[in-house]
């Protein structure tokens, strides 16, 4: 529908279509275009309550075995299944069968390449052939998506019938200060690829209300959801160790440390904590999926060192069920980082009963939900060490609610792109109001 008033003056006409295009985001589907008559960028949509989703296509990322991505298509099929969706896996070819991180960080530089790109190309020859409809949905579980670009090319030039939505998780890019993009300079060039993105998407799925924010001051234009966690499956998790959670009592006096060894992960902080209690009977552990690596040499010197001296412990090359045994066998898993957007691993460790102890940071109040027990001040070593003094003797009270409400998350975006869930839209002025409310 295209928005007409040949007595409207051309203010009007701009506040009008201003508030006709913030609604069009929210209940239907559209697509900006330029009306060659008037030159105003205009929404056409297809107005309704929700949205009836045909069929979802699911664009996956590749699995690692040090990664969560080697879980999350099983426990995205899990929902869809549960949910009835009719959904179809869009394939996508490894690079290797290695499943493990080569070069790079987060993902292999070179597998989410290819991986990626044999995905869109099989996308790209669905919808060439039909399959792919103005019904249907495009989900992609990262934003970064080699070949994206082929997406608007297409979409610009074949019919509003043909045009799916097309939904994109974020999971942190270069609108975080912290994030590995910084690091090794890609930030600008990246900034533009997510401002391209924000041009054609339907809407961009943030796993917190922190990460809208810094969406916000980006300027980016793509109506914003908060879906408030990471996708995640308990049940899935807890089958690992068959269904057999620790007793406390019977759990090694283990301080846990999981995530990546790099800067913005601030292992230094942890290292600090240790060489705190080195006198004490406390095991300080790191766990890694793959080798003991970093993008800060001195991080991986130190580690060293203090293993060495026996003020740490190095488990590497840990396959997923060797690293939840140990977690499962822990009492406290804890977080340092600068870059962390809800973290995988807080669900993990409260899914297997372990105390979780992570700083009062960005994300983390609310998928804590405020709980003052399990956060300190960031970055106080003697508030955490306070903290975690506690935590050691019993199992918090909580254990259990937050991977709870993240194995929820899944649910949440669903609704969102059937219409249901317009309580985690984003896109007003008084977005700011939804941060210190309790999600669960």
């Amino acid at each position: 529908m295209i928005l007409k008033s040949s007595t409207t003056s051309v203010v009007q006409k701009d506040i009008l279509l201003t508030k006709r295009i913030s609604i069009a985001t929210t209940v239907g589907r559209g697509r900006l275009s330029k009306n060659t008559r008037t030159g105003y960028v205009q929404k056409h949509v297809v107005e309704k309550e929700n949205h009836v989703m045909r069929k979802l296509f699911y664009m996956g990322l590749e699995p690692y075995e040090g990664r969560y991505t080697l879980q999350l298509q099983d426990w995205s099929e899990r929902a869809f299944k549960r949910r009835g969706i009719d959904y179809v896996v869009v394939p996508g070819t490894t690079i290797d069968d290695t499943k493990a991180i080569s070069v790079g960080q987060v993902l292999d530089a070179h597998g989410r390449s290819y991986f990626a790109m044999s995905q869109m190309m099989n996308l790209v020859q669905m919808m060439r052939n039909g399959e792919v409809t103005a019904e249907d949905v495009i989900f992609f579980e990262d934003m970064f998506q080699p070949g994206m670009e082929s997406l608007p090319y297409i979409m610009d030039q074949i019919p509003a019938e043909q045009q799916p939505q097309v939904w994109i998780r974020c999971l942190a890019q270069a609108v975080d200060p912290d994030d590995f993009v910084h690091v090794w300079g890609m930030g600008k060039w990246m900034s533009l690829y997510e401002e391209m993105c924000n041009e054609f998407v339907t809407g961009v799925l943030a796993s917190n209300e922190e990460m809208v924010a810094n969406m916000k001051i980006a300027n980016w234009k793509a109506p914003l959801y908060n879906i408030s966690g990471l996708a995640f499956d308990k049940d899935e998790v807890q089958e690992r160790v068959n269904g057999m959670i620790k007793d406390w009592t019977d759990r090694k006096n283990r301080v846990v440390f999981t995530a990546r060894f790099d800067q913005e992960k601030q292992p230094d902080f942890y290292m600090d904590l240790a060489e705190k209690y080195a006198d004490t009977d406390i095991e300080f552990a790191i766990l890694q999926g793959g080798p003991l690596r970093s993008n800060n040499f001195k991080y991986i010197d130190r580690a060293r060192q203090m293993e060495a001296e026996g003020k740490l412990v190095i488990y590497e090359d840990l396959k997923k069920d060797q690293y939840y045994d140990i977690v499962n066998n822990s009492k406290v898993l804890f977080n340092c980082a600068l870059q962390d957007w809800t973290s995988n691993t807080v669900s993990e460790a409260d899914a297997l009963g372990c105390n979780v102890l992570f700083p009062a940071y960005r994300s983390f109040p609310e998928i804590f939900n405020n709980c003052h027990e399990r956060m300190y001040i960031p970055w106080s070593i003697d508030d955490a060490g306070n903290k975690l003094e506690k935590l050691l003797l019993v199992p918090h009270k909580d254990v259990g609610k937050i991977s709870d409400w993240t194995s929820s998350t899944i649910d949440r975006y669903i609704d969102i792109m059937q219409g249901n869930g317009e309580q985690w839209n984003r896109n007003n002025n008084r977005y700011r109001d939804e941060v210190a409310k309790g999600k669960y």
